[in-house]
């Protein structure tokens, strides 16, 4: 019977990781309260790449043809110099540096950072900044396109990725209103907020698979994780669609109000 429990525990951090992934509410953070209700230990680094790396593929799948037209037209401009591939040579090159923020506190702070700013109240206090940023963008329409970002708009949202690092601050809602705040159109902002969390987390994989091998709960979890796993791949997939077709509409308001509230009540009962 514990098992079992084990096992629906797993499954249902597989949902909530794949669910608050793509949307602007934090993942982390509502990784830290699942965890807290359930009376399960906080995991390590490499419960959570493996999570994460679900995400990953699910995003990745989502947007395959527009990472195949931004490598196909990259390169096209490194070898031709056209003109035509110019736009996506620049969006590019806009990840790359928009990437390096969170990289380089990552690397050097992530752990300090999580260690400092994991407890709930963080947590509760993040949702409601995150909620306030969500409801002062709210009625903003921006006018940038792939092709009229700049350096500047690549920093930017790159410093707000990297603000992300603390529990409770939504990677995707940091750098979604940080994007449209610059002025980005929305199918743009979303666009270049996802492309962002590309490299961020294959780099994360990649520094954390020492993790994943020297995991000493790895061998005895294995199954549970690999619910987790299965369910945050597909969980993602269906959140992300769904996100999507919210960002059309602008209605990102109704996440603010979310955030107040559940920021509100982790403070008062939690």
């Amino acid at each position: 019977m514990s098992e079992v429990w084990e096992w629906l525990q797993y499954l249902v951090l597989g949902l909530i990781q794949g669910f608050t992934e793509p949307i602007p509410i934090s993942s982390s953070g509502h990784m830290i309260i699942a965890q807290r209700l359930m009376g399960m230990e906080q995991h390590g680094l490499s419960f959570e790449i493996m999570t994460n790396t679900a995400s990953l593929i699910a995003i990745l799948f989502i947007y395959r043809e527009v990472i195949t037209r931004l490598v196909k037209n990259g390169f096209g401009y490194v070898k031709t110099r056209e003109t035509q591939y110019k736009p996506d040579f620049n969006f590019i090159l806009y990840i790359i540096i928009g990437s390096i923020p969170a990289g380089i506190i990552g690397v050097i702070f992530k752990d300090k950072i999580e260690e400092v700013f994991s407890s709930i109240t963080t947590v509760a206090v993040a949702l409601l900044v995150t909620g306030l940023a969500l409801w002062l963008i709210r009625n903003l329409r921006g006018v940038k396109r792939d092709g009229d970002l700049s350096i500047k708009d690549a920093i930017i949202v790159g410093l707000a990725q990297a603000v992300a690092l603390i529990p409770g601050i939504s990677r995707s809602g940091s750098t979604v209103i940080a994007s449209i705040a610059t002025g980005m159109k929305q199918d743009t902002a979303l666009r270049f907020s996802f492309m962002l969390y590309i490299p961020v987390s294959l780099g994360g994989l990649v520094l954390g698979i020492s993790d994943i091998a020297s995991d000493p709960e790895l061998q005895a979890l294995w199954l549970p994780y690999l619910i987790s796993f299965v369910t945050s791949l597909v969980v993602t997939y269906f959140s992300m669609r769904w996100f999507m077709g919210i960002m059309e509409k602008g209605n990102l308001r109704y996440f603010s109000y979310y955030c107040f509230i559940a920021g509100a009540l982790i403070l008062i009962f939690m």
